[in-house]
């Protein structure tokens, strides 16, 4: 008698939810804890979404409430944002649009601070608080995100533009200067110390500072910390330091909350056969969500044409709420009939666009983002890689009767022959063995010969490692050639299959060729589920080398990355620093933010963020 043991439900949950958290990038955004039939039970923020998310599993959890919710846990998504406070305000507005169970649900506007300018006259109360119907008549700027920045930031408005923060009952009973007026943060308009037209200057300049053209506090600032450093008083030094966080923190421009407007944001990418579309909502200026799709279309055939196919069966077979706007990664080749056919099926106008500025652009940027990282995980999942394997094994029939589970491949990187590093990334049948990548620094060669690297890196990996099941070089005839080489001089030729991956035609993706020892080469359709799984070996492979050739480089040249970026002077990098408060500051600073500092602007904050970033 034979037992046979079944896996229960609740085992396959287990390798599927971790196959899921495996696959999570490790950057800012916000995820949904989805129960059996699909509904939201949690939303939560995060720093980093692979650790947050993964710290629900582990074993040492023992609150009842977080037990219970990780039993009833089926599916999880997420939504990348590009800092942790993006990721705050778009938890708060998923909250409030779907009250889930297991979050503590807030009220109306309570969980966004204002800061508000009262319309007392002639002199104005400065003040903030939570919900705008609370407070009296007045200005408001907001919503903050955080309220510890936001006191504080008032209490340096305070400083400098000595507005009344007083009650107006409190105002309205002095006789004398209050000890504000004696510690210089107010200018005692209460007992006419202040001309209206004089303390009307200082809420014109709050009011400025609010709305964000702070570039003159900001020297201020600046100017006060150097000079505090030159004079060895440290201590003020890191006060001031601490202030231009501060402002940078509460001055954000957020992405998930502005305003006004209603909009679809819909992103498409395509990678390695597989196409991605992102679609985000945004309702009442607030983003809701967004949901990925993967449409079965022809991934050689234009992203626009396949976006504009997607439009279609979106809006007439999926949804039945057309928003004002729709805005588009790319342009669809045939927009004024589709705008027009969307129009008439839903008796309502809509206008399509792809070009945008300002919150609209950042809406763009979240979906893109979120759209290449979707794309990244599917390529990632095991569902499809054991598809991928099973197509190889279909292809390689003819050439061995070898069963492929494990593949190796390497790939030389340097700049110019400088810093030459070779790369070993591992697969197998349950995605990539991160914990098996290697790296190795080429030493003793002539720079840029890639044949020599190749060599050096293949005998370094062999003479103490098992051969895989198949090894994967990037690179043509004579890398192949290399290999074999190799592993001729090591005695252990037979025992792997080795294949060279060659760019085809024009360098162009999807046309490889397929080179063997002692088989023709294959040159697969491009639609081939087996090339596909080749190319983005070969793609990580690439990236893996890049990365540590760049790290390796720049540690070369500089002391600081900064330093290698072309255009950004002594003096940029000084204001860069000072307007952050630090390095670590800076990496956390979005393009947007970057762009922001006096003397950067747009083109080179794109260049920055991609060099700190890559």
């Amino acid at each position: 008698m034979v037992n046979v043991s079944a896996s229960s439900p609740a085992d396959d949950k287990t390798v599927r939810l971790k196959h899921l958290i495996q696959r999570l990038p490790n950057l800012p955004g916000v995820y949904k804890m989805l129960g059996k039939n699909g509904d939201i039970l949690y939303v939560g923020k995060a720093k980093s979404l692979k650790s947050r998310v993964n710290s629900y599993f582990a074993k040492t959890i023992d609150h009842p409430k977080t037990r219970a919710l990780v039993a009833r846990i089926h599916n999880i998504e997420t939504i990348i944002t590009r800092s942790e406070t993006e990721a705050l305000l778009l938890e708060q507005n998923l909250i409030k649009e779907h009250r889930p169970p297991y979050n503590v649900l807030l009220r109306d506007d309570k969980s966004y601070l204002y800061v508000f300018i009262s319309a007392d006259d002639p002199y104005p109360r400065l003040a903030y608080g939570r919900g705008k119907g609370n407070h009296q008549k007045g200005r408001f700027f907001g919503p903050f995100p955080s309220a510890h920045a936001a006191k504080e930031t008032l209490v340096l408005m305070q400083k400098m533009f000595q507005m009344r923060q007083c009650t107006n009952t409190f105002f309205k009973q002095r006789k004398r200067p209050c000890l504000e007026y004696q510690i210089k943060r107010c200018r005692a308009p209460c007992v006419g110390l202040v001309s209206p037209e004089e303390y009307s200057e200082d809420v014109n300049n709050t009011i400025r500072f609010l709305k964000g053209d702070s570039s003159d506090i900001h020297s201020a600032l600046i100017e006060k910390m150097e000079s505090a450093a030159e004079a060895l008083d440290f201590e003020k030094a890191v006060f001031y330091r601490d202030q231009l966080s501060m402002l940078r923190e509460v001055q954000a421009r957020q992405a998930v909350y502005t305003v006004e407007g209603e909009a679809d944001v819909i992103s498409i990418a395509s990678q390695a056969g597989m196409t991605c579309v992102n679609v985000l909502t945004v309702r009442g200026g607030r983003v809701l969500g967004g949901k990925n799709y993967f449409p079965d279309v022809d991934s050689s055939e234009p992203l626009a044409d396949n976006l504009s196919a997607f439009i279609t069966s979106f809006y007439f077979q999926v949804t039945d709420d057309l928003p004002a706007e729709i805005i588009l990664s790319h342009e669809l080749p045939d927009q004024n009939a589709v705008s027009e056919a969307l129009a008439t099926h839903f008796g309502s106008k809509v206008v399509i666009k792809n070009k945008v500025r300002e919150h609209r652009s950042e809406w763009l940027d979240l979906a893109k983002l979120n759209t290449n990282n979707a794309l990244k995980t599917k390529l990632g999942d095991y569902l499809e890689l054991h598809a991928r394997f099973g197509a190889l094994k279909d292809v390689l029939a003819d050439v061995t009767d070898r069963t492929i589970d494990r593949i190796e491949c390497f790939d030389i990187s340097h700049t110019m022959g400088e810093a030459t590093i070779g790369s070993c990334v591992v697969f197998d049948q349950g995605g990539s063995r991160r914990r098996d990548y290697r790296q190795y620094a080429i030493h003793d060669i002539q720079g840029g010969d890639d044949y020599a690297a190749m060599k050096q890196v293949l005998t370094r990996r062999y003479k103490k490692q098992p051969l895989p099941d198949l090894l994967l070089i990037d690179g043509g005839k004579g890398q192949l050639g290399i290999a074999k080489d190799v592993l001729t001089e090591l005695g252990i030729l037979g025992d792997t299959l080795l294949i060279s991956v060659a760019k085809g035609e024009g360098r162009k993706a999807g046309l490889e060729v397929l080179h063997f020892i002692d088989h023709e080469p294959l040159d697969l359709p491009m639609d081939s589920k087996a090339l596909h799984l080749l190319m983005h070996i070969r793609d990580e492979a690439h990236r893996f080398a890049i990365t540590a050739h760049r790290k390796k480089r720049d540690k070369r040249r500089s002391s600081s990355v900064l330093e290698v970026i072309p255009g950004l002077g002594e003096k940029r990098r000084r204001d860069l620093l000072n307007h952050f408060g630090g390095m670590q500051q800076l990496l956390g600073a979005s393009q947007q933010e970057l762009a922001g500092v006096q003397g950067i602007g747009p083109v080179l904050a794109k260049t920055v963020y991609k060099v700190l970033h890559e």
